[in-house]
């Protein structure tokens, strides 16, 4: 487990300033590790205490949150609380978001089992694109027929049982069949039929209803009946590539045992997951009154269990909430923390302020993080053979016009930097193809001030969002 200082530095990879809640957020996780350390009489009782992220837009919020999640490799989810309605009115009700998050966990947990079967799934896959790939179009078609032939035994349509004699495989025969397999193996090993095109049966995936899986409802009509109906199955053609990873995961899906998949899933959900509700204060009421406040404050009641720690029904059993950490965040321009109805404050009792980024903050953003934009720009654009370099003038104007149309229009953080730096190389991704060799294009201060609006006495209205 990661030491609070360790969790920082590695924040500190991705997102940009904001010390203090780096330094919330770190020790929150720290907590959880500490916790597991204690005797059980003493684990119940310690529950994490739940972070409100206080920030304008484009600061860095739900990045700490999400790149939290990654760093221990925990369930995570992320809400809008303004999707939330109250119990009686249409749409997605509060438990949803705990639903989400266990689904989160067994996509987690699965894929580290299919990860540790991934060997045997992948002989047994080949071994099926060989059967594939030597299968006898002839031989396949009488397979058909016996096939029909005993569906109509088991329905009493033939009287009479027709007997055939199956004549015995000749050594010579076998062994074609054998060194035909060999050929097909050896070929496929080497990469040879990666393009070919093959026919393979596949399970139909039951997607659902739509409009049911908007309000929080997955239902899975075989499992209402206890699985007794048969899955659907359908001939697909696909690539040999393609084939491979459909079969790899049909096979791991065969090696592992799903319920204990489910079991352990639901128990790191409960004592890992992670929940971050954005645009809390959207829900906040903002002084007295009638209407949609009402509406707000009765959502804010409707999450106040959940976050207290109460039992959400799932399909997989019953879900635990009491240690689950809690994150919420919001700009509060109009509304303030206060404003929060005060059973749901208390259940929030660490409160972090994120600062608005400075000039030199979206200068560094540019360039520092491990994802940074200009980091993948220049990649996106060495695909077609096209190597640009930024001077520090130019970073400079990059982020000067940044931080200036933020101030004279709606404050949105970093992510005016996308929409900037986008019309800034908007000619060059136009007219680059990849036709010709390597070339290198500088791009200073004079193109950043041809290109975009980066003095104070120029409009910058075209780069706001």
């Amino acid at each position: 487990m990661l030491t609070p200082k360790q969790i920082v530095e590695a924040l500190d990879k991705y997102i940009i300033g904001q010390d203090d809640a780096k330094r919330t957020v770190a020790i929150a996780l720290r907590n959880r590790y500490r916790r597991s350390r204690l005797s059980d009489e003493l684990k119940e009782e310690v529950i994490p205490k739940n972070i409100i992220m206080i920030g304008p837009t484009g600061v860095g919020k739900t990045e700490i949150a999400r790149r939290l999640a990654k760093l221990v490799d925990a369930p995570f989810v992320k809400v809008e609380a303004t999707k939330f309605t109250e119990v009686g009115y249409v749409g997605r009700d509060v438990d949803s978001m705990i639903r989400d998050l266990v689904e989160a966990s067994i996509r987690l947990v699965k894929g580290k089992w299919q990860e540790k079967v991934r060997t045997a799934a992948s002989a047994a896959a080949e071994k099926r694109l060989v059967d594939i790939l030597c299968t006898d179009h002839s031989a396949k078609a009488e397979e058909q027929t016996d096939q029909l032939s005993n569906l109509q035994k088991l329905f009493g349509m033939l009287s009479t049982p027709k007997t055939t004699d199956v004549a015995p495989v000749s050594d010579e025969e076998a062994h074609r069949r054998a060194s035909k397999r060999s050929d097909v193996l050896r070929d496929l090993q080497d990469g040879k039929l990666e393009d070919r095109i093959v026919e393979i049966e596949v399970t139909e995936s039951n997607t659902g209803n739509d409009q049911m899986l908007a309000m929080g409802i997955d239902i899975n009509m075989n499992e209402m009946f206890g699985g007794l109906l048969p899955k659907k199955t359908k001939i697909r053609k696909t690539t040999v590539k393609e084939a491979r990873r459909i079969l790899e995961n049909e096979e791991a899906d065969k090696l592992i045992d799903m319920d204990a998949v489910i079991d352990e899933a639901v128990e790191k959900a409960e004592q890992d997951g992670i929940v971050f509700i954005d645009e809390i204060d959207k829900i906040a009421a903002s002084g007295t009154g009638h209407g949609p406040d009402v509406s707000r404050e009765g959502v804010q009641r409707d999450i106040l269990p959940i976050v207290e720690g109460s039992v959400v029904n799932t399909k997989y059993g019953p879900v635990k909430t009491n240690y689950m950490l809690f994150i919420a965040a919001g700009a509060f321009h109009v509304s303030k923390v206060n404003d929060l109805i005060p059973e749901l404050q208390g259940r929030f009792p660490i409160t972090v302020t994120l600062n608005a980024l400075t000039l030199e903050d979206y200068k560094r953003i540019l360039t520092a993080p491990e994802n940074a934009l200009i980091k993948q720009y220049t990649a996106l654009l060495e695909t077609d053979n096209i190597h640009i370099e930024f001077t520090e003038d130019a970073l400079t104007e990059v982020a000067t016009a940044c931080f200036n149309a933020n101030e004279t229009g709606e404050n949105i953080g970093a992510r005016r930097l996308h929409t900037i730096v986008e019309n800034l190389l908007e000619d060059i991704s136009f007219n680059a193809t990849g036709d010709y060799p390597m070339l290198t294009v500088r791009i200073d201060k004079n193109y950043v001030n041809d290109h975009i609006s980066g003095k104070k006495n120029e409009n910058l209205d075209k780069y706001i969002i």
